[in-house]
């Protein structure tokens, strides 16, 4: 992309070729395995995200290495053990790889690699600790949209005063949108939304057992909650959750720096 900008302004090419030649850029097909959108991130401000769940190690690894050569950096998500082994083989010596193993997600980086902040903030709040896997993940995508996460784990309905505190942190810090992981019957984004005046972004997590058991319990309460300003993603959706925050996030942050 750098190089196509740079060709213009040297008059090397029209305006209209680095249209077509950026065209051809955005999608990178890799030996018939995956079609890669690699502009995405250029065109919407969310990274392509790879699914590590129903591809084979080998696959996954040459994916996230192709990632990585166009934009400098894979993000992977629900990556199991064995895929995991497979991309830390696969990786260049000179790469850097982070591996977050409670959210299941692996980012491999080129040496240098350097996510810019945009200065949005974001709050992520679990009802307890079984919802933690739901909101890391949500926390590594905000974290790699360059945003600064705030977070409190395990303060769930069933010992309310532990909410407080945090909250009153993140209010503090003046955090743009909140996430807020729960399980069971799902109650704590419906509180936390009727205390505060930010966007709540409600997710349900598949823990609970029983009648309405693997979150659908939790997904119907937060879908009929009588709070405003709370949404609502799929069942254990961190990184949907992680992307809408920071887009929100990240807008926020945007006027917040053109009206100083």
């Amino acid at each position: 992309m750098r190089e196509i900008l740079e060709r213009v302004v040297k008059g090397e090419i029209s305006i209209d070729e680095a249209e077509r030649m950026i065209r051809l850029l955005a999608i990178e097909e890799i030996e018939g395995l995956a079609r890669i959108d690699v502009g995405r991130e250029f065109r919407k401000s969310v990274p392509e995200i790879i699914l590590a769940e129903g591809k084979r190690p080998e696959e996954l690894a040459k994916i996230a290495l192709k990632m990585m050569e166009m934009n400098g950096r894979a993000i992977i998500s629900r990556v199991s053990e064995e895929q995991m082994h497979a991309v830390k083989r696969a990786a260049p010596e000179d790469s850097v790889i982070e591996i977050n193993e409670v959210a299941r997600t692996v980012i491999l980086r080129k040496k240098g690699f350097q996510v810019r902040e945009t200065g949005g903030k974001i709050g992520i709040i679990t009802a307890g600790t079984s919802d933690i896997p739901v909101a890391e993940e949500a926390r590594v995508i905000a974290e790699e949209m360059g945003c600064k996460v705030l977070k409190a784990y395990d303060v769930g309905v069933a010992g309310i005063h532990r909410l407080i505190p945090p909250l009153k942190a993140m209010m503090s810090e003046d955090v743009d949108v909140i996430i807020v992981v729960a399980g069971r019957e799902g109650a704590l984004p419906s509180v936390v939304a009727g205390i505060v005046d930010r966007p709540v972004i409600a997710v349900p997590a598949s823990t609970g057992y029983g009648f309405g058991e693997r979150g659908v319990g939790a997904l119907m309460a937060m879908l009929q909650s009588c709070s405003l300003g709370l949404a609502v993603v799929n069942i254990d959706g961190g990184v949907a959750a992680g992307a809408i925050a920071t887009m929100i996030a990240n807008r926020a942050a945007k006027f917040r720096v053109k009206n100083q």
